[in-house]
């Protein structure tokens, strides 16, 4: 996850297309062990390091994580990037964060191999019976009225299973109310994938923005693949601009110290009565910005903690109905 208002994305980037398009080629890989609670540190370093958001998987029992970020070619790993890559993740050690072993490495994968991996292991899943998301190659059918969100996986992974995006889409299909008029705005859409489910569960307009480009390509590309191009909005921006439209529901699934930093822009995308679902934050960085939103009015209502991250959903205290707009 990004650390400034120009990049807000969490990495969710490159689909199974874009691998598929580069033919046989293997890819080049640096893989970093570490533990699950400097994961997202570790891949937050990689992009400063190497310029590519990192994906990342960890083993549920030991609780190690291997972060890796893939490239088409092969990446710088000079002496130099060696001993800066190392000295980033001693200075997390010294922050407190639990590195693990942090071992690093350079390496080959072939494409077929990444490819067919992501089939083996991401399986559809649904969100409280109300949304079923499900990957191309799934043959899985949805339940009577249950509406479906096909997306795949891609080199940063961006298909709903991290607890900070789970957490979100339980709040939107929480906050739905049928018949209702409500409208959504996700901010860092990264794959697209809160627009898009938002849109399947009737919140019109469903928009997103990120500030990197190719985000906001892949995110029209999988509103295509879903027939929402009519239903959405992506477009490429950041939090340095005034808002021009309030949304019912505004979700922020990013880093701590953005959420912070850029509270008073995030809340005024929010309409009167709207809510803001925030994530993306530690168990140790919820309270600062618990705090920094109560400071300009809003108050906390719905709390929720998985593994070591923990979401929030907001209300100001100046309004008490939800919003219809």
């Amino acid at each position: 996850m990004a650390a400034t208002p120009g990049a807000l994305a969490i990495g969710e980037l490159y689909t199974l297309e874009f691998v598929k398009a580069r033919g046989p080629r293997a890819l080049w890989r640096i893989s970093v062990e570490t533990h699950a609670e400097a994961e997202e540190a570790i891949a937050e370093l990689l992009l400063q390091l190497f310029g590519q958001p990192a994906s990342s998987w960890t083993h549920v029992e030991t609780r190690v994580a291997n972060v890796s970020a893939y490239f088409e070619a092969r990446p710088e790993w000079s002496a130099r990037k060696r001993c800066e890559l190392a000295a980033g993740i001693a200075e997390l050690k010294r922050f407190g964060l639990a590195v693990g072993r942090g071992k690093f490495a350079l390496g080959k994968v072939r494409k077929e191999d990444w490819a067919e991996s992501w089939k083996r292991h991401f399986k559809p899943f649904e969100i409280g019976r109300k949304l079923l998301i499900k990957p191309s190659w799934s043959k899985k059918r949805s339940r009577k009225g249950q509406p479906v969100l096909v997306l795949d996986p891609g080199l940063s992974f961006g298909t709903g299973q991290h607890p900070t995006t789970s957490f979100c889409l339980r709040q939107l299909v929480a906050r739905r109310r049928p018949g209702t008029k409500q409208s959504l705005l996700d901010i860092g859409t990264g794959s697209g994938i809160l627009a898009l489910a938002a849109a399947k569960l009737g919140y019109a307009p469903a928009d997103g923005f990120d500030n990197d480009p190719e985000a906001v390509r892949i995110s029209k590309a999988n509103a295509r693949r879903n027939a929402l191009t009519k239903k959405t909005k992506f477009w490429r921006g950041d939090l340095s601009r005034k808002s021009r439209r309030q949304y019912s529901v505004v979700c922020a699934n990013v880093t701590a110290d953005l959420l912070v930093q850029q509270r008073k822009s995030i809340a005024g995308y929010a309409a009167p009565g709207g809510r803001l679902v925030l994530a993306g934050i530690l168990m140790k960085e919820f309270g600062n910005v618990q705090r920094a939103y109560q400071e300009i009015g809003w108050k906390l209502v719905v709390g929720c903690t998985e593994k070591e991250w923990r979401g929030g959903e907001f209300k100001s205290s100046k309004n008490q109905d939800p919003s219809s707009r």
